[in-house]
């Protein structure tokens, strides 16, 4: 097994605690309205959003993905940092055992926030990541973070 890390930033103009609410806390129920081709429901087997809790995402007809598992590692609402993992799901491709996504807003010096991202994913056997590949997926998420800035800055 092998471990693949990937980080990036992206920074807005809206205030920390503003995105974190937006972008984590309510991003449950506002993501599937925002981009419902992308994701169709979201809903927790296990727990209510606090570590440990499981939830299943659905996705939407324009997604080439039916569903992932996500479990929910680690939540601070006063740092503003998030923790889940994802640990089913035909995105695994079964060639990941999981990917597991740690993001942090902080404070802008001229104001707004940095978003700071770290991706790790964990391999199966002899299979390589390419961050090619990774890139492709994050284009995607950054379009439907780009809509919840839209709709947090409302």
């Amino acid at each position: 097994m092998g471990v693949f890390t990937y980080e990036s930033e992206v920074v807005t103009s809206i205030p920390p605690a503003k995105m974190f609410k937006a972008c984590i806390l309510d991003g449950d129920k506002l993501i599937p309205k925002i981009v419902p081709n992308a994701f169709k429901s979201v809903e927790y087997i296990q727990g209510e959003g606090g570590p440990g809790s499981i939830k299943k995402v659905t996705f939407g007809e324009g997604s080439h993905f039916n569903y992932m598992k996500q479990k929910v590692e680690a939540l601070d609402e006063e740092k503003f940092t998030y923790s889940y993992s994802v640990i089913e799901g035909d995105g695994l491709m079964n060639k990941l055992e999981k990917i597991t996504y740690e993001t942090k807003l902080e404070a802008c010096p001229a104001g707004g926030s940095i978003c700071k991202t770290s991706s790790k994913y964990y391999t199966i056997g002899d299979f390589e990541i390419t961050e090619e590949g990774i890139k492709a997926g994050k284009e995607k998420a950054l379009g439907i973070f780009k809509a919840a800035v839209a709709i947090a800055n409302n």
